[in-house]
């Protein structure tokens, strides 16, 4: 094989997900839809989980390339979890990428924080990234392998006034995968997670103009991020272009902390 036919060759499988099963929560929207419709393009067949179970088939409707499905599920309640994970296990014979992207936001300077803002926030983004990372690893570890990434964020890995309780929620996430990475590693299972910065989602809508503005004054690119972009990253961590990463929060942010 001459180098040019070499070099063709491994570009179109770069990345590859073709006979690949995935799973990702959160996905009828922003990062998660992004996602979805990143893995379906490289070939996996993947289920994407929302709270309401005609969103999520209306979002599934909405990719036109590949397999893909869409169930409710509510991540906060481990019991559904993990009937859930095991019924995409059993449906398709296996379970290779699992994305816990589930999550809420809401801001509160320091002296406004209810408790049950706490609550609510530490139940879905920790309990919930928990209980899909527990559920995708007895899934996985029967074939001895399986990639699974993480939604932090770099308010997770470096602060934010005014999210003191989102930033801890997502430190604990970045966390959730650092801790497990260790423990599924035995197993083939790889853990990584994904810490976006300011990307152009319905969840950073609420953030103003001002805000905005000033975010991407602090920003090396000098601007916003894309769903798609974090999309990409999270492709890379779940292919086998990544086979030896795992127990890393990979920052697309866009120089934000620089």
């Amino acid at each position: 094989m001459t180098d040019d036919a070499r070099t063709s060759a491994e570009s179109a499988t770069s990345g590859d997900l073709s006979g690949k099963v995935a799973l990702v929560t959160g996905g009828t929207r922003g990062i998660g839809l992004a996602t979805v419709r990143a893995l379906a393009e490289a070939g996996a067949t993947v289920v994407l989980t929302g709270r309401d179970e005609a969103k999520a088939k209306e979002a599934a409707a909405s990719v036109q390339t590949g397999s893909v499905s869409g169930q409710a599920l509510d991540v906060t309640d481990a019991k559904a979890v993990s009937t859930l994970v095991r019924g995409v296990a059993k449906e398709h014979g296996q379970l290779d990428i699992v994305v816990a992207n589930a999550g809420i936001l809401e801001d509160a300077l320091l002296g406004m924080i209810r408790e049950d803002l706490v609550e609510r926030m530490m139940a879905t983004n920790v309990g919930g990234t928990i209980h899909t990372v527990q559920a995708a690893a007895r899934a996985m570890m029967r074939k001895k392998t399986g990639a699974i990434v993480v939604l932090a964020s770099i308010v997770g890995e470096h602060g934010s006034a005014g999210q003191t309780a989102y930033a801890a929620s997502k430190a604990a996430v970045g966390n959730v995968a650092r801790s497990a990475s260790k423990e599924l590693g035995r197993y083939g299972i790889r853990v990584n997670g994904v810490a976006p910065g300011v990307i152009e989602t319905a969840m950073t809508e609420h953030l103003g103009e001002e805000i905005i503005a000033d975010r991407i004054e602090d920003t090396s690119l000098r601007r916003l991020g894309k769903p798609e972009e974090v999309a990409k990253a999270i492709r890379f961590l779940v292919s086998d272009e990544a086979s030896f990463v795992t127990g890393q929060i990979l920052g697309v942010d866009g120089g934000l902390v620089l």
